[in-house]
């Protein structure tokens, strides 16, 4: 039988310029935005991102 191996890969992919509700705002919005990260439909993403995730996650 034939083993396989498992890798796991950590990246930094940035922070909110300050540990405030605006700032971590501003943060998620451009990295959830970028298509790279989020690679499904606008249509779908954008009204879930303004509508439910931005509100509900930045004030945390």
């Amino acid at each position: 039988m034939r083993q396989t191996k498992t890798g796991i890969l950590l990246a930094n992919l940035g922070t909110p310029d300050a540990p405030t509700p605006e700032a971590v705002k501003r943060y998620l919005k451009q990295f959830l935005s970028d298509r790279r990260v989020v690679d499904t439909s606008r249509l779908l993403w954008w009204p879930l991102l303004r509508g439910v995730i931005l509100p509900l996650r930045s004030p945390r």
